[in-house]
């Protein structure tokens, strides 16, 4: 078992331990309940890496220096063999999180297959929260807690959260504007849209796809793209909805509910005042003039 040191306070445990090992691994799955100004400090002897469950990165700062700031809106971290971690509440919280304690040889075996990567520079590695991570962690969790497959099914599903991982740290980290988001948050919030445009979209969920809370994503987006979340939003509708007008026949009203307008009408008026004209005249331009043409003449 790990042999980690481990202080905590303000902090307990709200769940039995689930932890399954195989080789070169082994896999907590903590529930744990914080109070404001609760947290930690912990070091172990092997490298770990712990995504956080549920969907929404927890309002916690971590840190590996005492004197450092806190790292906030984290999803998932990487934290190399031997450096300590320190951790804070910043409100009373229920959270869980998957923790995999990662032997060093074994690790680097399988990070030697996988090519360059950004563990290999032994320091600290801080992700905001993601789908495409959350996603697999909760399936490994599931196996934790209620095996049901062999190691070789938990086995493959660690290399691909480990390039996950790697995707997400190497992606360009240009800075921010100042108090937006970063490009690559941007790029998953923008992913996860493109996924979801048939179904209503909140606040809430493009701030947990984010790792912020509700109240601070909208100030945040806007910062970076200039507009609000739900304009935002709605150009992506409309554009969306403008390609399949000029590549199926697919009716309006079908066309309306794919890109998930509340109604034809709803439709008619957000692509109009997008556009310069209503979806049907703007359908009949493309195809009359080709996709040069002016549809400042369509509009009515």
């Amino acid at each position: 078992m790990p042999n980690m040191t481990a202080q905590t306070r303000a902090l307990r445990v709200t769940q039995p331990l689930s932890w399954r090992r195989w080789e070169g691994v082994v896999a907590d799955v903590w529930h744990a309940r914080s109070e404001t100004g609760g947290g930690g400090y912990y070091r172990s002897p092997d490298p770990r890496l712990i995504v956080f469950l549920g969907g929404q990165a927890p309002e916690m700062g971590l840190r590996t220096r005492s004197d450092a700031p806190w790292q906030k809106g984290v999803g998932a971290f990487y934290i190399p063999a031997h450096m300590p971690l320190w951790s804070e509440a910043f409100s009373a919280q229920d959270y869980a999180h998957l923790d995999l304690h990662l032997q060093a040889g074994p690790l680097q075996q399988r990070l030697a297959e996988m090519g360059p990567h950004m563990l290999s520079r032994q320091a600290p590695l801080f992700l905001p929260q993601a789908e495409s991570l959350t996603q697999i962690a909760a399936l490994m969790a599931g196996q934790v807690s209620c095996p049901s497959r062999p190691d070789a099914m938990l086995d493959g599903l660690l290399s691909a959260l480990l390039c996950e991982v790697f995707d997400l740290a190497q992606a360009p980290s240009a800075p921010p504007a100042k108090g937006g988001l970063p490009p690559a948050t941007l790029r998953r919030i923008e992913d996860h849209v493109a996924a979801h445009l048939d179904v209503p979209l909140s606040i809430a969920q493009l701030a947990g796809v984010a790792g912020l809370s509700e109240s601070w994503f909208p100030r945040a987006f806007r910062q970076s793209t200039g507009q609000t979340p739900a304009r935002w939003i709605s150009a992506k509708r409309a554009a969306e909805a403008a390609r399949l007008m000029r590549e199926s026949d697919l009716g309006l009203a079908q066309i309306a509910a794919r890109c998930g307008f509340a109604d034809q009408a709803h439709f008619s008026r957000v692509f109009r005042e997008l556009h310069g004209a209503p979806p049907a005249r703007w359908r009949q331009a493309q195809r009359g003039q080709g996709l040069g043409g002016n549809l400042q003449s369509a509009a009515v």
